[in-house]
């Protein structure tokens, strides 16, 4: 726009900020570095996450679900992720108005469960299915990242004695064309994905590595078969007998990484099985924690915290 109409930008996007915005009357303005708060966006289905303002430093948002990302969407934004911080500030709220909220979409973090009991008792807490399948996920990766760094020692191993010998080395390769280590690398998606969204090359790669490594692929299935838990079942009753089941599945792999996964379940298990009354999830947090991130990333980050904040609560608050 300053080039368009002939005047210097930066002393017109101070003008902006000091006079045409708003900003200098805002009435959060005092302690909008800290937090914003907005009472009156109170809805009966909040979701409640954290985001990434500026370098790495963490706020946690609670939004309205029923405002769908629009006008209305944000209740609060509250610097830093303590549990004590954020609820002296969600407290300023009145009984009543906190009292609205029927069901509430968190990740299995301690302090964000400390906070919806605190603030909103009479809430259902709902652990977000995604964060659960993330687990499942991340222990398959664990083995994957394991069985590569002994691929690539017996490499080195193999390397050095070719060395010594005065040879030169050469590694084995798969009919695919990968070196062991390759297949490892380049299997990380796959593992990731259903068998019916395989390409071709994948599906090749996915043989050949649960050829070689068949805890890999049992755990591959694992994962699979809690998803199709969270996809399949429609009643919590059911759904708890089909985590039971999973469970002893679990149990007979003898794999640590998924006993950790189980454990995280069976302490988190009420919160996780309320999925299942409305099928409630925390994709609209994270959608909204996308549309931060993406106007971020428009003004090439955050210099002036509490004006950044200002523009964003003018649009979703």
């Amino acid at each position: 726009m300053g080039e368009m109409y002939g005047i210097d930008g930066d002393l017109f996007e101070r003008h902006y900020r000091n006079h045409l915005s708003g900003y200098r009357q805002w009435d959060q303005l005092s302690h909008a570095e800290d937090w914003v708060l907005f009472p009156k966006n109170m809805g009966s289905y909040l979701g409640i996450d954290e985001v990434a303002l500026s370098q790495g430093e963490l706020y946690t948002v609670l939004i309205n679900k029923e405002a769908h990302g629009k006008k209305g969407s944000i209740i609060a934004i509250i610097k830093g992720t303590d549990a004590q911080t954020v609820c002296s500030v969600l407290l300023k709220m009145s009984r009543k108005r906190r009292f609205q909220a029927r069901e509430i979409t968190l990740d299995m973090a301690s302090h964000m469960e400390l906070i919806v009991r605190t603030c909103f008792p009479t809430a259902k807490r709902v652990v977000d299915r995604f964060h659960v399948q993330k687990l499942a996920y991340d222990a398959v990766q664990e083995m994957r990242i394991k069985a590569r760094w002994e691929a690539l020692d017996r490499e080195a191993i193999e390397i050095h004695y070719a060395k010594t010998k005065g040879e030169r080395y050469q590694a084995p390769v798969f009919e695919n064309g990968d070196s062991l280590k390759q297949l490892l690398a380049r299997s990380r998606y796959l593992l990731f994905k259903k068998e019916s969204l395989w390409t071709q090359s994948q599906r090749q790669r996915a043989k050949i590595l649960f050829r070689e490594y068949p805890d890999i692929k049992k755990a591959y299935h694992l994962t699979m078969q809690l998803g199709l838990i969270y996809h399949q079942t429609k009643h919590a009753d059911l759904a708890l007998t089909k985590f039971a089941r999973w469970y002893d599945q679990v149990d007979r792999s003898g794999f640590l990484s998924f006993g950790t996964i189980v454990r995280t379940i069976q302490s988190h298990y009420l919160e996780i099985v309320n999925f299942f009354h409305n099928r409630a999830t925390n994709a609209a947090s994270e959608s909204f924690n996308a549309k931060i991130k993406a106007f971020r990333r428009v003004f090439r980050g955050v210099k002036d915290k509490a004006f950044f904040l200002f523009r964003v609560c003018k649009l979703y608050a």
